[in-house]
């Protein structure tokens, strides 16, 4: 398999990967567009827009646009995260073209029909109102808001109800012009598809367009903070999140290592010691995540309102513990599942269509597997205690709790029992 990456004059760019023996294809346009490239006054119209773009264009219906790719059996999607707006298809082979015009339109030819705008308004509010309904997501924009304080990092990606129910067509089509250019995009490609004709068929959609700069985003601040709303749930959910590295710093492995063994999986300490000995919870799991300039390591637990307390406190004694006597067996499976999950992933061409386009975007470039799986490698046992250390007692924290929580401890509470 081959990684081919090229860029037109104007500053768009194209990376894909030809996997023999397939015969699909995933294709798709990210857009370094995201919740955190908004205003506080768009917050949420990077996600409305995504919406948008699937309702109609100067030369397809809404209708349209899903026939012409449904009827040679393929799917179509987007998403809308902090960072980025992805765009997407999977089709086979001979169907790459299509689907290439189909999203080069949605992306740049939407109408915005102010009919359509309403429905899919409403369409957006309930989804807002679904979210506040599942504790599981509400948690974490909380837990989110809380770690990046008055910041575009930290408002919700759907947009707060008063704002959504404000934007107009000039709201749409502004924000567009303001971050829908050239250099924010990549088409990337993986699968049964050929670099050389994707190459072709982008100058052809793409090549007119004008450079813009768009908005530069506000460096991140992980403030740290405390969000708890007491309401009647059957589980009390706890989530705590610290300060980690962003996904360009080298010690990103160390963190993703460090939480894989802490909470990663069933022989995790989190897992073995909360849910296997104690049977304090169901769900109880540690996972890192990283932004261009920071990042989050977060655990998040449901439990019963009487054991919420005891919950926390464990949680707290068992990333201490890791700092102390975090075995190299336990560094070495964090390490296995690490690259297994890695390299079992990109066995799926719209996984690896997703990873060529986060690695240009980050990077310009696409490191290979190699380097990505020497940096693994290269994590030690002690690597991942100093981290463990630094997340036990040093790292700044937020948490977030909902449900029935009146007796869980607070922040400052669980401060005091890191330092202790």
């Amino acid at each position: 398999m081959t990684v081919r990456q090229d860029q037109l004059k104007n500053g768009f760019r194209i990376v894909s990967e030809h996997m023999p023996g397939l015969q699909s294809a995933a294709i798709g346009i990210w857009v370094t567009a995201g919740g955190r490239h908004e205003r506080i006054e768009q917050n949420g119209i990077a996600h409305f827009l995504e919406h948008m773009a699937f309702k109609g264009t100067q030369r397809r219906s809404a209708l349209q646009i899903a026939e012409a790719i449904e009827d040679v059996g393929g799917y179509i999607n987007a998403y809308t995260s902090r960072e980025v707006t992805a765009y997407y298809a999977r089709v086979l082979k001979d169907d790459v073209a299509l689907a290439m015009d189909v999203i080069g339109d949605i992306v740049l030819n939407p109408i915005f029909d102010p009919r359509e705008i309403e429905v899919e308004r409403g369409v957006i509010l309930q989804e807002i109102g679904q979210a506040y309904d599942t504790p599981d997501d509400v948690i974490f924009d909380w837990l989110q808001e809380q770690s990046y304080h008055d910041q575009p990092l930290g408002r919700t990606i759907l947009g707060p109800t008063e704002r959504v129910s404000a934007f107009s067509r000039e709201d749409l089509s502004g924000f567009v012009a303001e971050h829908y250019g050239p250099e924010q995009m990549i088409l990337s490609a993986a699968g049964a598809v050929d670099h050389d004709a994707l190459m072709k068929t982008a100058e052809a959609l793409f090549g007119h367009l004008k450079p813009c700069k768009g908005l530069i985003p506000e460096t991140a601040r992980f403030t740290g903070g405390e969000a708890r709303q007491e309401k009647e749930l059957e589980q009390a959910h706890f989530a705590l999140a610290l300060e980690s590295p962003g996904y360009r710093d080298d010690a990103i492995y160390t963190a993703q290592i460090y939480s894989t063994a802490l909470g990663g999986g069933m022989s995790s300490r989190l897992f073995q010691e909360v849910r296997e000995t104690r049977g304090l919870c169901y769900t109880i799991f540690a996972q890192t995540g990283a932004y261009a300039d920071t990042g989050t390591t977060t655990i998040y637990a449901g439990t019963s309102a009487d054991q919420v307390a005891e919950l926390a406190s464990i949680t707290i004694d068992e990333m201490k513990r890791a700092a102390e006597d975090m075995s190299a067996e336990e560094v070495a499976r964090a390490r296995a599942q690490m690259k297994a999950g890695m390299l079992m992933g990109l066995e799926s061409p719209s996984n690896r269509a997703e990873r060529l386009a986060r690695l240009v975007q980050i990077w310009d470039r696409v490191p290979s597997l190699e380097d990505a799986v020497a940096k693994i490698d290269a994590v030690s046992t002690e690597d991942v205690r100093a981290f463990a250390e630094q997340m036990a007692v040093q790292a700044p924290a937020a948490l977030a709790l909902y449900g029935p929580v009146s007796g869980a401890p607070t922040l400052a509470q669980l401060q005091e029992r890191r330092a202790a």
